[in-house]
Order: C-alpha cells, then structure tokens, then sequence
C-alpha cells in the first residue's frame, strides 16, 4: 500500500534491465551444471501427490503426456533424476498454455527469501482446487527448491539476491518494475492474468467471481478501508478514495490493457525514482470517470477506452480491513484473499499476521519447540476494557496492563527455556502512519478490539539475534492462535499442565499437589527464580505448561546481571502508537517498563530530542 510519505530515494543500478532477464539465464546455466547433477526431492509439510489424489482440473481437459509443465502439483521428479536444462525453465507461450485452464492463469513471483510465503499462496490455491499457477523464480535457489517440491515454477532470470530485500529499497523497486515487465510478457500470449504478490493468500477460488465480469480489461484491488457496498458487487469507483493496489489484480489480453501495461513499463524505466504502484495509478487517472453503459460498476479509465473495476476490500481484503476491522465478518460475506498490508513490522510481521490467523503453513518442528511451550490467560478488568472513553490515555491504560503481564511471561520463559505463546491483545485505539482520532471516521473498527502484535510490538526486533553477551539469551515466542492451530500435534497437545497462582501464605498454596496429573498444580505468587526451577525441573518432559494468570507471578531474576540483560532485550520489544492528530510528532512510543517511571504519561514527544525509544538516549 502506499506509505504516507514516499520512500528513501535510491538509485539502483538499472541499465539493460531487459538484458538482465536474458543475462540471468546464463548464470542459471553455471548453478545447474556446477552445483548438481541428480535431484533429491526436500522433505516438507506439503501435499503428497499420490495415484489416488485428484487433479481437478485435468477432468475438463483430454489426457495428455505427462511433463514438466502439466505435472500435478506437488508431485515431485523421480528420484535421481537429472535437472532439466536451464532453457527449459524459460517462460514461454507452451509453458503458459499447459499450466491455463478456461484462458486463465494465475502468477506470482519472488526469491528464496520468500518461499515459504509462495508455498503457503501454492498450497491455499490448490486446495481450493486452482492449479493453472505458475511461479516466477527470481533466483536459482528458489528455482531448484520449487522444482523439487512440484511446484510449476519458471525463471526470470533476475539474479536477485537470495535474502529479503526490505521495503523501500533498491532491491525492493526492482522487483516492482520486474513484475512489471513480467505483465508485458505474459499479455501478449493471449491468456487472462491473475497477477499476485507472495504476501497474499487466497481463501476461496476467486476465478467464478472474476468470470462475472467478462467486460473488464482490468479488475484491480485497493487500500480502501471505507466501505462503498455491503455485498459482494465491485465498489462504487465513484467513492473509492484509497490507491489501487498492484499486490492483486486481473489484467484480460485486450489492445487497451496491453497498452496500459506497456506505458506502465515504459514509465518505471524511464525513472527509477517512481514506485510502480503509483506510476500505475497515476496512468490509470489520466482519464477517469465515465461509467461503462450498462454496467456501472466499470469506469472508462487510463485512455478513455479501458474499462476498470475496483475489487471490493470486504472480500479481496487488505491488512486493516481483514485483521483489524473484520470487515467481512461484520458484513456476514466470504473472503476471497487477504493481502497483508497495513502492518509494521516488514516481512516478519506479515508473516506473523497470517499466523495469527491461522492462515500461513510452518514446517513440523514449529509446532514441536525442543523446550516445550509456556502460554497463560491474561487478566484484564472489564473497566479497562469497556468503561469510558476511547482516548490516548485509555488506550494506553490497556496495553500497559496486559505489557506488565507478556513481561512478565516473557522472563518466566527466558528463565525455564520454553517457547512463549502470546496472548491475544486487545487495543482501543487503531494504528495508523498518520493522525486519527483514534480509529478511521467511516470505516468498521470496532472498539476495542483484538489488534494484531505488530500494533504495539516490534515482531522483527523479537526475533533478530541480539549478542547474548548483552542482551541474554533468545527468547521464542508463538502466536495466540498456536494452540488451537490443526497443525498442532496431538501429543503435543495432550501434553499439558495447568499451573494455578495462589496466596503465598496460604495454608493451601503448596507445590506438593501436583503429583496429581488430573489436577492443576499450585505455585505461590511472587516466585523466586530457585523457585521456579526446582519445581518445573519435574515437568521438562511436559510439552505446554499454561498458568491461569500472570499478575505477580515472578519476583525477578536473582543475578542482577542477567536482570539487566533481560531488560536491555525486551525493552526492545515495544513499537509505537501512531498518531495524535495536529502535532508535527504525533506518535506514542510504547514502554516495557512504564511502571518504573512514576507519573509516566502517554504524551508524544515534545521535540526532535525527546524524539527516540525508551532504551535509546538521543546522542546515540
């Protein structure tokens, strides 16, 4: 989506960006004949394409020989075989026809750092029964990896670097204007295009709902956040006031949109300061506003002659109006996809996001941590919940409480080296890059509502791997929706104890109970650190140890030196809330350790000196 103020500036190196689509396959070339010449396939939490297994697809079409571009997916090459020649990875009109179904295919495209965002978008498509996909491989480790997994991939010969390139950068614009220059190449060979960024997913077969309007050259989604229908129609054009977004969008092969796409290339090439997204909406104004006759939910666009459609953001949804607003459930409709836009935190927060919701596929051994897991049922009043009004000072009030508990949750794992799974989280206020009054005037926020982590924690600072040596060791942690995951394995759920808090001085609050596995076993608040190892020494071999709250539930470690480098991590930890309305700085920043500062208020700073984190001085 776009960001409320343009990115850095940054000049990559971009002559003969053409030349690099043909250069790239001789360096494909040099990787396969150096690094392999037998193929194993890798071992991965994905279907297993069997005799018995049914494609589809493939019961409307003659039977055919089988290759590498009409094979099932997820059927891998035989064992040993040899990898195909670098040439036969090229995209080609052949390769598009033996993927298409009904004059359609489906596209998206990325590199190594990204492939398991692409196996979970392959995976959700298949399983809706949508198999006419391709994958464009950005690099030949991606390439080799999808290969192997059976997923139909082909090469672009970018030679992009294996690791996340991050949001805004050089590397970041390339891989826009590639996709570009990727439309200018599958257009031509006459097929529908159902382009996608890996950072979707699709929940329900979304090529009937596209087949409804067979007129459009060109169905594109958006950062709406206000609803212009309550059904499942395309949105009023005429209300939308959010950019068009390029992560998903339906281009049909007709003379206005093979236009559209070359102008659109010819742009971001010519000036490699413009974002493709908006160079794409800027062409698609260019001529705007007069309805297509007979069906209004379609605007002449971009030369007067190319008939446009807004996908509605209730069922084709973005970050804010699927994670935040819940648009779709409050309209009572069924989602088609959900792009994880609107968040904080980069990729790993995207993938978080999806986490959450259940909706994102993790190797076994995620849900199997070596140490076992901790979780624990947060407290939280009904008056800091409900009562009163939605302000700063409320919403902070909230957040604050239940921070108080996740740290203490988080040393109590640090200390019995397990795994954390967050709780839900709960916010009054929405998060936003700009000022609001709280939530966005016209759109579905409820308040309160259960807010994504990314809204108040920094999900990629948690999981970095800060020197030991001054900030103590790593701290894991699992999303709040992990241990009602299907994916979760029965024996790690039925490996369970329940641990109850209970009065120190009371003559009933004793550990010996809990020999008893029927029964919850009894710990005193304000447990010391000896404490709290000799009594969960006997329960190592237990998989998720869940307390039934944790206010008060741990003293403080005893070494002051491993407090300290406790500290100096999960200070970390905390993000911002963004924005007071009318103040040149506007944001809140979150503070892990509020209650050590008496009289601590959520007050923007007051200058660019007061203008840092909590941890950090302003000289640093």
């Amino acid at each position: 989506m776009a960001p409320c103020c343009p990115a850095e500036s940054t000049k990559p190196a971009f002559i003969g960006i053409f030349g690099a689509i043909v250069g790239g396959f001789a360096v494909s070339a040099v990787f396969f004949l150096l690094s392999f010449s037998s193929i194993t396939a890798p071992a991965l939490p994905f279907p297993v394409v069997t005799a018995t297994t049914t494609n589809l697809s493939a019961l409307s079409t003659p039977a055919q020989p089988e290759t590498m571009y009409n094979r099932p997916i997820w059927k891998s090459p035989a064992r040993g075989s040899r990898m195909p020649s670098p040439r036969a990875f090229r995209l080609t009109r052949d390769m598009v026809r033996a993927r298409a179904r009904d004059g359609v295919i489906v596209v998206t495209f990325g590199n190594y750092a990204f492939m398991d965002f692409i196996l979970t978008w392959v995976r959700h498509l298949t399983g809706l029964g949508v198999d006419n996909l391709l994958v464009g491989a950005m690099d030949t480790k991606l390439l080799r990896q999808l290969y192997l997994t059976g997923v139909p991939v082909f090469d672009m010969g970018s030679r992009m670097v294996t690791e996340d390139v991050g949001w805004g950068s050089p590397t970041f614009h390339k891989m826009g204007r590639e996709k570009v220059l990727l439309i200018n190449e599958l257009l031509p060979f006459g097929y529908e295009l159902l382009m996608c960024d890996t950072d979707m997913v699709w929940l329900k077969n979304p090529l009937p709902y596209l087949a409804r309007y067979p007129s459009a050259d060109l169905l594109t989604s958006s950062d709406q956040v206000i609803p212009t229908v309550t059904d499942d129609s395309l949105e009023n054009w005429r209300e939308v006031t959010g950019a068009y977004n390029i992560g998903i969008f339906h281009w049909r092969p007709t003379e206005p949109a093979k236009r559209l796409a070359k102008d659109w290339k010819d742009l971001v090439i010519s000036d490699d300061k413009i974002w493709d997204q908006n160079a794409f909406n800027d062409l698609v104004h260019t001529v705007f506003g007069q309805p297509v006759q007979g069906e209004d939910e379609l605007v002449y666009s971009y030369d007067g002659k190319l008939k446009l459609g807004v996908l509605p953001a209730s069922i084709f949804c973005s970050g804010h109006t699927y994670f935040v607003q819940g648009m779709h459930q409050q309209l009572r409709l069924e989602p088609y996809a959900v792009h994880t836009t609107f968040q904080y935190a980069g990729t790993e927060g995207k993938r978080h996001r999806l986490r959450e919701a259940m909706l994102f596929f993790d190797q076994p051994s995620y849900y199997d941590s070596p140490g076992g897991f901790l979780s624990f049922r947060p407290n939280i009043p009904k008056r800091m919940l409900l009562d009163g009004a939605h302000t700063v000072e409320s919403h902070f009030a909230l957040v604050n409480y239940q921070m108080k508990q996740i740290r203490t949750a988080l040393a109590m794992a640090s200390l019995l080296k397990r795994t954390l799974v967050m709780p839900p989280l709960w916010c009054r206020l929405d998060r936003m890059w700009f000022g609001h009054p709280g939530v966005m005037e016209g759109t579905m926020t409820r308040q309160p509502f259960l807010c994504p982590m990314d809204h108040v924690f920094e999900v990629h600072v948690m999981l970095k791997d800060l020197p030991e040596e001054e900030f103590g060791p790593r701290i894991d942690f699992r999303e709040y929706t992990f241990l009602e995951n299907p994916s979760l394995p029965k024996q790690v759920k039925e490996s369970f104890l329940e641990v109850r808090l209970c009065n120190e001085h009371s003559t009933r609050c004793s550990t010996a109970n809990g020999t008893n596995k029927h029964r919850a076993l009894l710990l005193p608040r304000n447990s010391t650190e000896q404490m709290l190892l000799d009594v969960f020494s006997s329960y190592k071999n237990i998989k998720i140890i869940h307390f039934s709250s944790m206010v008060d539930g741990f003293r403080g470690f005893a070494d002051a030196a491993v407090e300290t480098q406790f500290r100096n991590r999960v200070k970390r930890y905390t993000g911002i809330w963004c924005c007071v309305e009318f103040r040149e700085i506007g944001h809140i920043y979150y503070d892990m350790y509020w209650d050590d500062k008496p009289g601590w208020k959520p007050h923007p700073p007051q200058n660019r000196e007061e203008d840092h984190p909590p941890w950090k001085s302003f000289h640093d």
